[in-house]
């Protein structure tokens, strides 16, 4: 988005279960370089949640995730390069976590969202939790077996409030304390909806190959059906598409929704690649 300055403005943001962090410099901090190499002038945020890198890394595992995208509203309201709109950026559960910034803080407004491998539409299992032998990995499957739904879980463990459990659809739109309000689930919010309708390009990255996100359809908006968890449906065979409860059956209407597929695992993408079908978004 050109500022008065004619300055670009890239937003970014991740949330990946690894525990990544916003200044990582072989994941966030090597993309975030990448970017200024390629837009001359380019200004690039990378949202760091908390005080210093250690927060921010364990903030993308125990912190709410209401009072995550609460803390970058007032980080963006802030940030005086931001104030003519900006673009956005999201990995992983960061894609729906700046989803919701989008729907909750419609100034600074954002201009363009970039979705890489967000799951928004959440997630029923861990197939291949990264970091396969770390602890923390093991305490979550511990936690979302033991009752996703809680209020313990679903207050103190990030994974749980975008948990969606199809076999169990009224305990998730009861109890979600995320991902069943920003899907509007119980009620449809006509702010959300009309702040999401104020994007100009919505852009949804799918990983064919992804062995972290289960469904893989979540990454574009796609999910199980309800009541069974075998078969899935796409977005535009959702009831949240045809009744419209988030204003995205008027946008992909109106070209605004692009659904992009690449080969490889969660994440795992060329840098020719991401400069050719990317970047384009950001300039």
């Amino acid at each position: 988005m050109e500022q008065s300055c004619s300055v670009q403005v890239s937003l970014m943001l991740t949330r990946v279960s690894t525990g990544d962090s916003c200044c990582n410099p072989l994941s966030m901090g090597a993309i975030k370089k990448m970017i200024e190499q390629e837009i001359a002038g380019i200004y690039v945020l990378s949202l760091m949640i908390g005080k210093n890198v250690v927060e921010d890394t364990e903030n993308g595992f125990f912190l709410d995730v209401n009072h995550q995208v609460s803390m970058v509203c007032s980080q963006l309201a802030q940030d005086p390069n931001l104030q003519g709109g900006y673009n956005a950026m999201g990995f992983s559960q960061g894609a729906q976590f700046l989803r919701a910034v989008a729907q909750r803080c419609p100034s600074p407004p954002m201009k363009k969202l970039i979705s890489v491998g967000g799951q928004h539409q959440g997630v029923y299992g861990l197939p291949r939790c990264p970091g396969e032998s770390s602890h923390v990995c093991d305490m979550i499957r511990e936690a979302l077996n033991r009752g996703a739904y809680s209020d313990l879980v679903q207050k103190h463990l990030v994974q749980a409030q975008y948990w969606h459990d199809p076999l169990n659809d009224d305990l998730y739109k009861k109890h979600s304390l995320f991902l069943a309000d920003i899907n509007q689930e119980r009620s449809v919010n006509e702010t959300y909806k009309k702040n999401l309708q104020q994007l100009e390009t919505f852009v949804m990255v799918k990983f064919l190959q992804d062995s972290v996100v289960d469904p893989v359809d979540t990454e574009w908006f796609g999910f199980l059906k309800t009541g069974q968890a075998k078969v899935t449906e796409t977005l535009q065979e959702s009831d949240l598409y045809k009744q419209d409860r988030l204003g995205l059956a008027a946008m992909d209407k109106a070209g605004k929704l692009v659904f992009l597929a690449t080969e490889g695992d969660h994440l795992q993408f060329s840098k020719e690649w991401f400069d050719a079908n990317l970047l384009p978004y950001l300039r």
